[in-house]
């Protein structure tokens, strides 16, 4: 792990080093373009924190191997592309039931199947919500810099401990391997699990106002039992009562619901004097970003809207936009928040730039920009 200061580095090794200023103590995976730098450089650093590295045989085992090691107290974490985090998402179900705290980073690339595996795209941002089966609710973040690629993880590692929940980091290639500076700070500010007091007895269940129950480990001395099936809030199953369904998976939906406001995130410019306002995400909101700044130097009344947190959707701020101007959604993909943007802002006031492959120029969303708006 990097002492405090200045680095130029990529992206994914800067998706390592948060890692492991978070506390990561387990990392298990699968080698996957464009996300194998992450694998690489853990292999080498990680157990000279005293944390451990294991390649699994797959990115099935790479899920499972987290969820279990996160049982034992370690805070874990696996990366992997589209094609891994397919294979991943029924473990992942079983971690959302379960309530384990985890961090999933997905580097994206263009798909379907084995697609481009080195070119950039963000097919998956539907998959990462609604990729396993069942009612749930989940929190994904979106970095578009070398910088959040650190500060984001981080982050994903105390939404996971502060919410008992896996998060995933929805990176995409053009992040993970584009080199810039970025800083590790000084001090970074990190979240723990909370643990059971001593006469805990139920973990599957919390009256606290954030939803979310203590959480012990396997070793403590306390009898604990962990599944996937329907259960009480001791844990034992019940897979035929229907109040203890509906009791545990409102809550697994209320303890991100209810807690949106602290989980959402956003940066925007210039949104309220706006005629048109382009959304925008993921390396794709870097040329984006450029071409808004172009527009408004040519007198046009554009702003910028960008997610941090795609999931749970900044819905209210996007129907408070939508309601006052046009939406220019730019995204490499021809599906991936586009759903949402327009449930959100309404298809009538919605326009689309969408890229496959490879980032476009300033000038070309630019041009975009301008034939939205005659």
């Amino acid at each position: 792990m990097r002492a405090p200061g200045v680095y130029f580095q990529e992206g994914n090794i800067a998706c390592a080093e948060g890692a492991m200023a978070a506390g990561l103590g387990l990392f298990a995976g699968y080698p996957i373009t464009p996300a194998s730098e992450i694998m690489h450089h853990l292999a080498r650093a990680l157990p000279k924190t005293g944390g451990r590295f294991i390649q699994m045989e797959d990115e099935i085992a790479s899920m499972a191997a987290i969820t279990g090691a996160s049982w034992t107290g370690l805070k874990s974490m696996t990366a992997t592309s589209g094609p891994g985090f397919s294979l991943m998402t029924e473990n992942l179900g079983f971690a959302y039931m379960t309530e384990t705290p985890c961090v999933i980073v997905n580097v994206q690339r263009a798909g379907p199947s084995t697609g481009q595996a080195t070119k950039p795209g963000t097919g998956d941002v539907m998959q990462a919500r609604f990729g396993s089966h069942g009612d749930y609710e989940m929190i994904a973040l979106s970095p578009n810099s070398v910088q959040e690629m650190f500060d984001f993880t981080v982050k994903s590692f105390n939404f996971a401990e502060k919410y008992r929940t896996p998060v995933v980091l929805l990176a995409d290639a053009g992040i993970g391997h584009i080199r810039e500076k970025f800083t590790i700070p000084e001090k970074i500010d990190l979240v723990e699990r909370k643990r059971p007091l001593t006469d805990d007895k139920e973990f599957f269940h919390s009256d606290a106002e954030d939803h979310v129950p203590p959480m012990p480990a396997f070793g403590d001395g306390r009898e604990l039992l962990v599944t996937g099936s329907t259960h009480r809030g001791n844990g034992t199953r019940d897979t035929a009562g229907y109040e203890t369904q509906d009791r545990l998976v409102r809550r697994l939906k209320a303890k991100i619901d209810d807690n949106r406001n602290d989980i959402i995130e956003w940066e925007e410019d210039e949104v309220d004097d706006a005629e048109l306002v382009v959304v925008s995400y993921g390396s794709m909101s870097r040329p984006a970003r450029g071409a808004v700044s172009k527009a408004r130097q040519s007198g046009l009344k554009v702003g910028f809207f960008r997610p941090k947190v795609i999931w749970p959707s900044p819905e209210k701020r996007l129907r408070d936009i939508g309601t006052n101007s046009k939406i220019l959604l730019a995204e490499l993909s021809l599906r991936g928040y586009r759903m949402e943007v327009e449930r959100c802002v309404g298809s009538e006031n919605m326009h689309v730039y969408d890229r496959l492959n490879s980032l476009p120029t300033i000038d070309r969303i630019y041009r975009c920009i301008k034939e939205v708006m005659k």
